[in-house]
């Protein structure tokens, strides 16, 4: 191998601070046992999307936003209208006086490819004929999917006392890269530093690294491992949570950095003109082109566009309110799928109400199931957990010890049917056994798994005056503190499919990726307590004697709605709950029927069941995609008004918020987190090569923790494409959320100045901010800056 000798070019601590920076900018990924949807730009928040889809160009070879015809044919056919496009070219375009016909005339021409600036392997690969890039990400994949696995893995790798101290005692012994021409690979590995910032140092020296272009190359060669990266920086948010340090995506960087310095020492003749061009992109500052700008402005006159729509839907009239007190009400999640459910279940009845509120309840637990010992977050990865809560009691030990014995014999024999030697005497000898379980799920028989785990409580039991303080501020949050119905139902939400390694990200995004039904059930419990009510009403909320809460489970794939009444001692309102399963299986039948209109292959409400049985389905529902818009107002404003399935709905009056720290609370975090979901699925649809898990049809589990496509390679991250494509067309419109609250400016304002991430979405375009009057229109818009201008202001731009 060639080597070079020079002086380090950047101080080590240089280093280690272009590296953290870089790390910066990779999203976590959470394992699929617990998905939680993430924004792939969360790095870049600060940056405008014209500048963000610049340096994503450079380091990914991706825009953040559509080909150039996607917008041409919403001008075209007038979704997209001039007073859009003027407005847009004001807001984004303003120091570049471009106008509408300017822009109409680029949404004509489409650009070519992007690029991303190649890395010493990309190079490697052009003069050697060999596909560096891809023997990489097979041998990276190899190794971190045994050093990441989460339990899949018959036997587990090592871990070393590092990541990288960890793949390199891996490496020296891998003949594959010799194999297939890198020369005196293992030995260039046994030969180099035995520390990830001894890694950093010896790059520098070996390939004259400049301090300019530290930053931007590491962030190309973290971007580069896709979801190994992205579940490495996962881990070390789970540290940061716990206030502890984790190198493990620094030593990432270090293992790219070591295939790199080794591809660089063969080929260092060959490359060293085209290497010299990329370490001037790299050190060249990033700032958007004209076209960048363009196509930020295009995408804004299409949320613009979208907005119109919402703003009409919201300014429709809505039906008469009844005063009297109502027969049910019920709270769901605000998830957009809930939306449709709420809608057709008020439609059965006038004194049926409907709440909307973030599906954790207010209840940050950290929870054990029955007969586990593993700790699940129900509550939004932006919290940390409030209080402890676990399935059963003291009496139900003999319970809890035969399902473990049960758990235990199931897992020893999944075992034993893949171990290397067993399995092949297994096929044999039961094969045929199988045939009838074959036949089950090949039909649609098979039932997916549905907990009936007992009641939750708290673990240790808290004092009354505590779950009097977390009663009241569950309440207050949710604007529910006076005409309470005889039976209020707390609805948390979940799926219930077959064969589906997403099957997590279909569950709630406020519990951390599990089903609502825990923090459900146990705000229910809370709440008939009577020490509780009693506490309650010294403080002002009196909740009626014959008023009874049932936690309760929504199945968003069947729409259906199971109830938990047998938690607390129900016999008093026994025909209530008939009335109100029958009112919940009619709503169901409606919700199904308008959710199977835009389901592939569905052909009515039945099928619509059958789906989530079916171990085949790639579209057991559509989960979000579709969400476009968060509207934080009393109920009163969207009662009766179809939304689609595409709002985020959340109850809230501002007049029973004196502080306003309940609007503070939902601008910082139901806000966020449904910003979240939105720019996954904004991100899977825009840059599907990049940010989207790729094709269901091909993956495979790796790890436990997330898929590859084929047998190895990079881990994907995002969403498959069948979760935002039906297979002809986009079935999520690619839109930043429109965030709609009926509040005072000034309140928004005071709070986004206390807030300088959460600002930083909306200054920057990656959330839109528009505010609701007293009579629930929509009078202003956040323009940025602490500033608003008035919604008319668009009106007088296109006269």
């Amino acid at each position: 191998m060639l080597m070079k000798s020079a002086l380090i070019t950047v101080a080590p601590d240089a280093l280690l601070a272009a590296a953290r920076a870089a790390a910066r900018i990779v999203p976590p990924m959470w394992p699929l046992s617990a998905t939680v949807a993430v924004n792939p730009y969360l790095g870049l928040t600060h940056d405008d999307l014209a500048l963000a889809s610049a340096r994503i160009e450079r380091v990914l070879g991706a825009r953040a936003t559509m080909p150039r015809d996607w917008y041409r044919r919403k001008i075209e056919n007038g979704e997209i209208e001039d007073v859009d496009l003027a407005a847009a070219a004001a807001a984004v375009c303003a120091d570049t006086n471009i106008s509408v016909a300017q822009l109409k005339t680029a949404a004509r021409q489409d650009r070519p490819a992007p690029a991303a600036v190649p890395t010493v392997a990309d190079l490697a690969a052009m003069v050697s004929g060999i596909d560096r890039p891809g023997v990489i990400a097979q041998r990276i994949g190899a190794w971190a999917a045994d050093y990441f696995d989460a339990g899949q893995a018959l036997w587990a790798a090592p871990k070393g006392k590092s990541a990288f101290a960890a793949w390199r005692a891996v490496a020296v012994h891998d003949l594959t890269p010799e194999i297939v021409g890198l020369n005196g690979f293992a030995a260039f590995v046994a030969d180099g530093p035995e520390t990830a910032p001894a890694v950093l140092e010896k790059a520098s020296n070996l390939m004259d690294l400049s301090d300019e272009m530290l930053e931007t190359y590491f962030q190309r060669l973290l971007m580069g491992l896709g979801g190994w990266s992205q579940h490495a920086r996962y881990h070390v948010w789970q540290a940061e949570l716990a206030g502890e340090d984790n190198a493990v995506l620094i030593d990432l960087l270090a293992i790219s950095l070591t295939w790199e310095m080794a591809l660089y020492s063969q080929y260092a003749k060959e490359i060293s003109g085209q290497w010299e061009e990329a370490r001037s992109e790299y050190a060249t500052p990033v700032r958007p082109g004209t076209d960048d700008i363009i196509d930020a402005c295009l995408q804004n006159a299409a949320e613009r566009a979208a907005q119109r729509s919402i703003v009409a839907t919201l300014h429709s009239t809505a039906p008469a309110s009844a005063n009297e007190r109502p027969s049910l009400q019920a709270a769901f999640c605000i998830d957009v799928r809930s939306e449709v459910f709420r809608r057709a279940l008020e439609a059965l009845d006038p004194g049926i109400r409907t709440l909307g509120f973030a599906g954790f309840f207010g209840l940050p637990t950290a929870h054990r199931s029955f007969a586990s010992d593993v700790v699940e977050h129900r509550l939004p990865v932006l919290l940390n957990p409030g209080v402890t809560t676990c399935s059963g009691d003291s009496g139900d030990a003999r319970r809890d010890q035969l399902t473990r014995l049960t758990a235990r014999a199931i897992r020893a024999w999944g075992r034993f049917k893949l171990a290397a030697v067993s399995s092949f005497a297994f096929v044999e000898a039961m094969g045929p056994v199988y045939a009838g379980k074959l036949l089950r799920d090949g039909l649609g028989m098979t039932e997916g798994h549905r907990s009936r785990d007992p009641a939750p409580r708290f673990d240790p039991e808290l004092n009354v005056t505590t779950r009097v303080d977390i009663a009241e501020k569950v309440l207050r949050a949710m604007s529910l503190t006076q005409a309470f119905a005889p039976v209020v139902l707390l609805v948390g939400h979940g799926a219930n499919v077959v064969n589906n390694p997403y099957e997590s990200a279909l569950h709630c995004g406020a519990c951390g990726g599990h089903s609502g039904d825990v923090n459900a059930r146990l705000l229910a419990g809370l709440l008939n307590d009577p020490a509780i009510r009693s506490g309650l009403r010294q403080r002002g909320i009196k909740i009626p004697a014959d008023t009874l809460f049932v936690g309760a489970l929504h199945d968003t794939t069947t729409d259906t709605v199971t109830l938990f009444s047998e938690d607390w001692d129900a016999s008093s309102h026994a025909s209530h709950l008939v009335d109100v399963r029958a009112w919940l299986a009619k709503a169901g039948a409606v919700a199904r029927g308008e959710r199977a209109v835009r389901l592939s292959r569905a052909d009515g409400p039945d099928s619509v069941l059958r789906r989530s049985r079916d171990w085949a389905e790639v579209r057991p529902e559509w989960g979000l995609a579709g969400c476009r818009t968060f509207i934080a107002a009393p109920r009163t404003r969207t009662t009766g008004k179809v939304f689609d399935g595409r709002a985020f709905l959340h109850d809230y009056d501002w007049r029973q918020d004196g502080e306003f720290g309940v609007l503070e609370l939902i601008m910082t975090a139901p806000v966020v987190v449904a910003s979240w979901i939105s720019l996954q699925y904004y991100g899977s649809s825009v840059s599907p090569e990049v940010f989207g898990a790729g094709n269901k049809l091909l993956h495979n589990v790796t790890g436990g923790i997330g898929v590859v496509e084929g047998n190895g390679g990079m881990m994907r991250n995002g969403l498959p494409w069948q979760s935002v494509h039906d297979g002809e067309k986009l079935v999520h419109e690619p839109v930043r959320l429109a965030v709609f609250i009926e509040a005072p400016t000034e309140a928004m304002s005071d709070i986004l100045k206390r807030h300088p991430d959460v600002r930083a979405l909306f200054d920057n375009g990656w959330l839109h901010l528009l505010a609701l009057d007293g009579e629930g229109r929509v009078h202003a818009r956040y323009a940025g800056d602490l500033a608003w201008e008035s919604i008319e202001t668009e009106m007088k731009v296109a006269a």
